[in-house]
């Protein structure tokens, strides 16, 4: 076993090997604090030659036994992947990718598990600094290594990764991934923090991720690896002198197209009468003409970029695509917009939910429940293609995450808006950044709901074309250039500030300079949009007449079970009475929705009245419900009981309790005393008229309370014992 340890910000970070998964082509185990993954790799033996992309698959799991917990359901065991866990599959898989020589086709399995959790240390982070140390100790070509932290920033400092305790109170939480030169891979969220911030923001994080690199080559000094060889890609001159005869005169025409669909029928159109040409000559080699007709659409549109300073649809590289927005698209939701931008479109809607719509959340350290959640669609039709409906997959998972996480900071406070707040974005047209049209027409969309929040979010994603000294950064980016370019970056933010981030490469790392230059004309490109979006919904509109009225009111918490009842009858019954859902926390705060406002109304008078604090000399309607020898019981509230003893009935002598009031009566009563135990005593006659020539009989002395005439004391009131 080998193992390397480093003091990282104030805990030892262990790495080691040797001692668990020994069958693996590489395995680490990766402790920070108290929190322990597990990451094995392995590489098929046979390359595929039917593919034209890299087969890698990165799985990170948690597992409930490393929290001491055990899942919740019927079956107990670990269900399939939580988000968090697609999630942290995305923050590794992204960083390492790029990094595999192209010709390896072989497949390749990255498995990361959660063994141990502490609750202060996120296994996150560890996940890509377990892969990277695997992969840089395996037999797998690998141009690593990398490493992976998490970046806060608490009291105007940034702290490199903070407790679960440190992130309550940071305005930033950022994951890093870079090389011993630069950063490779960016996600978070932020307070509306500057870009310079930003930018210091990272290079403090590339500091420490330089020191985790130095762990790993230490740890792999040891080793004797022996890498595979990287497949050799064999060139075909005769084929690809013919292809370049065939079209190299078209694809500068067709790269000028536009209109994504004309464009892309033509490029089809292309790929067909090419083969078509050269079937005869070279049988069977479809995927060969087709790969290297891409390879020439790729320097062409490339080559217009840096050397012509124009994209294919005929913006400059700065220049943003025509918007048109839609506030109350949909005209039955509670706040709805279609926002389009270009040739990518986005229907966003916002639901207004109760408490019982929050989001329960359980995993491996946590339990929680979430009153905000952004849910991201994608379907085939969205690009004009076929394709397999099922469960919500990783790309929707990641970019309604990031939309969700934009938007968080504009949010009103709950005690200010009781909301559960549900934002479905549905992409009904895509070319290029269908997250970023997600975070506007989500911006949009809530304040055409009516919830009050503070100012707008926009999002850009920015592309970069880079070859040697050349480089061209692209705003507000098509498909096209995000799939033949360098760099996908987008940045979403207010105009204050910038709210998340997410930055991925496609090649090795850029400098912080072209971060910094990115993040400047990212800013210009953001605040154009928001002045748009400004313009179309300035400020919240009325809410939909058909969204929950939700109100709340706080009551005594030693009051709760008052409210509820036994086996939930008050609660119930106001619940059928006035139509209402009614949710009480344990702190005594009571929310009531309804989109009647007067029933939500009709309902809080009926919980004050459960819960309130009586005084002696108030008046009730209330209901006799019970008679007794010596005296009525009445409900004066629901579920709130006192006594109207037969003294107090009436001014006149009464011999029997059902001379004067039956059970189902209404009656009028005030309170004429609270004695020391909580009982309440009520007087029927205290408001009726005193009789003409009506003479007051002495009171009984107090210590005789229910004496019967024969000086035994008469059953208990409330239990029916003998005293």
């Amino acid at each position: 076993m080998i193992v390397k340890e480093i003091d990282l910000c104030g805990k030892t970070l262990r790495i080691e090997t040797g001692q668990v998964a020994r069958q693996s082509a590489g395995s680490v185990l990766v402790t920070y604090g108290e929190t322990t993954i597990l990451c094995a790799v392995n590489a098929s033996k046979k390359m595929r030659e039917d593919i034209d992309f890299f087969p890698l698959q990165v799985e990170y799991r948690e597992r409930h036994y490393a929290a001491g917990k055990i899942p919740g359901g019927f079956f107990k065991r670990e269900a399939r992947p939580s988000e968090r866990e697609v999630l942290t599959s995305r923050l590794t898989d992204r960083p390492i990718r790029p990094l595999f020589p192209k010709s390896f086709k072989y497949e390749t399995q990255v498995m990361i598990t959660a063994f141990s959790a502490d609750g202060e240390n996120p296994p996150d982070i560890l996940a890509g600094i377990g892969a990277s140390a695997a992969l840089l100790i395996s037999d797998i070509p690998w141009n690593g290594p990398i490493a992976t932290v998490r970046v806060g920033q608490v009291d105007g400092d940034f702290v490199i990764n903070p407790t679960n305790s440190q992130m309550e109170d940071s305005r930033m939480e950022m994951i890093v991934s870079g090389n011993e030169k630069t950063i490779v891979m960016v996600e978070g969220e932020a307070d509306e923090i500057s870009e310079d911030d930003m930018v210091a923001a990272l290079q403090a994080a590339h500091e420490v991720i330089v020191q985790i690199i130095d762990v790993q080559k230490a740890l792999a000094a040891e080793l004797e690896i022996v890498k595979r060889p990287i497949p050799e890609v064999e060139e075909n001159e005769e084929l690809n002198a013919d292809i370049d005869k065939l079209v190299q005169s078209k694809i500068g025409d067709i790269i000028k197209i536009a209109d994504k669909k004309e464009r892309d029928e033509a490029r089809d159109e292309l790929y067909s009468n090419t083969n078509e040409s050269l079937e005869d000559t070279f049988p069977d080699m479809e995927k060969e003409i087709s790969s290297q007709i891409d390879t020439y659409f790729k320097t062409a549109f490339r080559d217009q970029i840096l050397n012509e300073g124009k994209r294919s649809d005929g913006r400059k590289t700065d220049e943003i695509r025509e918007i048109t927005i839609i506030p109350g698209f949909l005209p039955r939701t509670h706040g709805s917009v279609l926002f389009t931008r270009g040739e990518t479109q986005a229907l966003v809607v916002l639901t207004l939910g109760t408490k019982s719509d929050e989001q329960i959340i359980d995993t491996m350290a946590d339990d929680y429940k979430k009153n905000y959640y952004l849910h991201y669609n994608f379907p085939p039709y969205c690009v004009g293609e076929v394709g397999r409906i099922g469960f919500t997959g990783r790309r929707e998972i990641g970019h309604g995450n990031l939309a969700e996480r934009s938007l968080k900071t504009i949010l009103p406070e709950y005690d200010d808006f009781p909301y559960t707040l549900r934002i479905v974005s549905e992409i009904l047209e895509s070319n290029g950044s269908s997250s970023m049209a997600s975070v506007c027409g989500g911006s949009l969309a809530l304040m055409n709901a009516g919830a009050p929040t503070k100012c707008h979010v926009a999002g850009i994603a920015m592309g970069l074309i880079m070859e040697g000294d050349k480089h061209a950064i692209l705003s507000d980016i098509l498909g096209a250039e995000d799939h033949l370019g360098d760099m996908d970056f987008k940045v979403a933010g207010t105009e204050k500030g910038i709210t998340a981030i997410q930055l991925d490469l496609k090649i090795e790392g850029i400098s912080f300079d072209l971060i910094s230059e990115a993040l400047a004309q990212a800013n210009t490109g953001r605040m154009h949009i928001l002045g748009l979006m400004n313009e179309a919904l300035p400020e919240p509109s009325e809410m939909s007449q058909y969204a929950p009225r939700i109100t709340s009111l706080q009551i005594n918490p030693e009051k709760i079970g008052a409210l509820i009842g036994p086996g939930g009858k008050n609660i119930k019954k106001i619940i059928e009475d006035t139509e209402c859902e009614i949710n009480v926390d344990d702190d005594g705060v009571v929310t009531i929705a309804n989109p009647d406002a007067a029933k939500c109304n009709d309902a809080i008078e009926l919980i004050k009245a459960i819960t309130f604090e009586p005084e002696e000399g108030q008046e009730f309607d209330a209901i006799v419900t019970r008679l007794m020898t010596f005296g009525a019981f009445v409900e004066f509230a629901p579920g709130r009981e006192g006594l109207v003893h037969i003294s107090e009935l009436d001014w006149n002598r009464t011999e029997k309790v059902e001379d004067v009031v039956k059970t189902g009566d209404d009656i009028r009563v005030r309170l004429i005393k609270i004695d020391d135990q909580g009982r309440l005593d009520f007087s029927r006659k205290a408001l009726l008229p005193k009789p003409e020539g009506y003479v007051e009989r002495p009171k009984r002395e107090s210590g005789n309370r229910g004496k019967h005439k024969s000086g035994g004391f008469r059953k208990d009131r409330n239990r029916g014992r003998r005293r």
